[in-house]
């Protein structure tokens, strides 16, 4: 399959990807890059494994650079979500295909985007090298908040230059050109225990708590719209306190959620929370990205809406994505170069019970993404 006489089937290629059981934790991406690798190793690419952590590698691919102009990137994640408390009524890891229908884990979410970025790659360099070349970077533990992809800009390798930055997150093939920040806390507070039959001498950690959730339940940020994101938005989505039901309890965490804008960054929100919350509470941070966009009348973001022959003027159009990608992560790194989100999963399916991506989008992606390449190769 794999043969640079041979041409790569990208469903075969999709299917063979799901294989590799990537669950996050733990990850385990490192039999996968090195598939991926030895693929594209046989067709000439330069490759390279940036080590993560034990069974967690990344993956560096480049091919046809040149001094003249800094490739574009083709960027994807290689590990999945757990599959979750429903039963599946399909192996998760065979991708099966049913009509025009392929299920399994990462089918969507996003080893179809990651196999129709390799076979484009590997396709553009059969007849002449496209000016600047390509580079690839998959990367490890996204699902968790692009900690991969943070460790790999962090860690002072280096990933060169690049003129743009194709992420190949689920959108159905329609072209996203932003989506909103991050913004994920642990909050604790702390108490006194005591027997509950004697409340007053002690001090209860879940009243603190529950002060504080009520805070942000009626929170409402004073923040402008962004005409791309909208507004922020907040949410407690866990917590966990006590000791049993005849204790006072003396500590309680809870997690909030915060969605960012481009006009309401993250910094901000940091310091309102923390003056707002108050010394009853303290703040750590689990993910701090902020939200991405690149305007539609940047040059790259028009010649991929011509392409797809989609108008960005129109107001119903969905141009934004709801989730966080590795674009929050690479596009400063990267120091704001046009980036777009587009890949061949549908939104919906991220992280669903029988997950699964069309055929004919996947096939349809191999020819998107090698015009995007040829067309950036020609600006």
């Amino acid at each position: 399959m794999s043969a640079k006489t041979e041409r790569i089937d990208v469903i075969e290629l999709t299917q063979k990807l799901i294989e590799f059981n990537t669950i996050n934790p733990p990850g385990n991406e490192a039999g996968l890059a090195k598939f991926i690798g030895s693929i594209l190793i046989e067709n000439d690419f330069e490759v390279d494994y940036p080590i993560y952590a034990k069974d967690r590698l990344q993956l560096v691919a480049t091919k046809g650079l040149s001094k003249d102009r800094p490739p574009i990137i083709f960027t994807g994640h290689l590990d999945v979500v757990p599959l979750g408390a429903t039963q599946w009524t399909r192996d998760a890891f065979s991708g099966e295909i049913v009509d025009n229908t392929l299920y399994g884990r990462g089918s969507t979410d996003m080893k179809a985007g990651i196999a129709a970025m390799i076979v484009a790659a590997i396709e553009m360099f059969r007849n002449e090298s496209p000016n600047g070349g390509i580079r690839l970077i998959f990367t490890a533990d996204e699902e968790l908040g692009c900690n991969g992809a943070q460790h790999l800009c962090k860690s002072g390798y280096d990933l060169g230059e690049a003129s743009a930055i194709v992420v190949g997150e689920p959108t159905g093939n329609m072209p996203y050109v932003g989506h909103k920040g991050g913004l994920y806390l642990n909050a604790y507070t702390k108490g006194v225990t005591a027997h509950s039959s004697m409340p007053e001498l002690g001090d209860n950690a879940i009243y603190k708590a529950a002060r504080a959730i009520g805070k942000i339940e009626d929170l409402k940020f004073e923040a402008d719209s962004d005409e791309l994101l909208g507004y922020p938005t907040i949410n407690v989505g866990r917590i966990d306190g006590g000791l049993n039901l005849n204790s006072v309890p003396d500590k309680t965490a809870f997690t909030i959620d915060v969605r960012t804008t481009t006009t309401y960054k993250n910094d901000k929100v940091w310091s309102y929370l923390k003056d707002m919350l108050g010394e009853e509470v303290t703040l750590e941070k689990i993910t701090d990205l902020n939200a991405i966009s690149t305007p539609t009348e940047n040059d790259f973001v028009k010649m991929i809406f011509d392409i797809l022959e989609v108008d960005s003027s129109d107001e119903n159009l969905k141009k934004s994505a709801n989730f966080l990608t590795d674009a929050s992560v690479f596009m400063p790194y990267f120091k704001n170069i046009p980036t777009i989100i587009l890949g061949p999963g549908e939104p919906e399916m991220a992280h669903q019970t029988d997950e699964f991506c069309y055929v004919d989008k996947i096939k349809k992606t191999v020819t998107i993404y090698c015009e995007i390449i040829t067309k950036n190769s020609l600006k």
